[in-house]
């Protein structure tokens, strides 16, 4: 009688065994399923994150609308008709020529200010060659001004 009952109790571990850490043991199917709800959030983050992506390109492509926005915010240009108003704050010297100064590094977008304003007219649009000449007839000033400084 001993016999069996150790028989039974070798054949019970035995059967254990798979169940638990075989191939498709509850171990296993736990493993999966903890895996399985991290790659459908991932899934639904990608998910979103295309539907956006898809959103703007069809924004991009639809009208002007969108090219305009991101022309205005992130490089700083703007139409014929518009004016462009800049705050300086009353302790900074006025920048001598605001068409240079670099856009992304001195934002003040969002930023309220009680510092006066300075309006400053959209510039007549010029053709590559004028802009050019124009360029050069300002250098030229410029290094006959230098030449005629005492000490240059």
């Amino acid at each position: 009688m001993r016999l069996v009952t150790v028989v039974l109790v070798l054949l019970l571990a035995l059967i254990q065994y798979p169940l638990w850490w075989g191939h498709g043991g509850w171990l296993r199917v736990h493993e999966l399923q903890q895996q399985l709800v991290q790659q459908t959030k991932k899934n639904a983050d990608l998910k979103l994150r295309n539907e956006r992506v898809q959103g703007e390109v069809q924004d991009l492509q639809s009208g002007t609308a969108a090219v305009e926005e991101r022309a205005r915010y992130e490089m700083g240009m703007m139409k014929d008709s518009e004016v462009f108003v800049q705050f300086v704050s009353p302790n900074s010297a006025a920048p001598a020529n605001s068409a240079n100064a670099p856009a992304a590094s001195s934002s003040t977008r969002g930023q309220v200010s009680a510092a006066p304003m300075r309006v400053v007219p959209n510039p007549v649009s010029r053709s590559k060659e004028e802009r050019r000449a124009l360029e050069k007839k300002a250098t030229k000033e410029k290094e006959e001004a230098a030449k005629k400084k005492p000490g240059g």
